[in-house]
């Protein structure tokens, strides 16, 4: 069984560059507190790792 994420956008897209906006959006993420669960790879890892920032993010057993 693959292991999972829980993301959570907890800061705003608005002022940011362009790549950042488009990673949150190819995340699944819309509105500010919204929340997604994603299978852990290297891809979404890297995703996540690209606006650190702007999400939080917790590990689902």
């Amino acid at each position: 069984m693959a292991k999972k994420i829980r993301v959570k956008l907890v800061r705003s897209t608005i002022g940011r560059k362009p790549n950042q906006v488009k990673t949150v959006k190819a995340l699944g993420l819309r509105k500010l507190n919204s929340v997604v669960e994603k299978d852990v790879n290297p891809a979404i890892l890297g995703m996540v790792n690209t606006v650190s920032h702007l999400v939080e993010v917790e590990e689902i057993s």
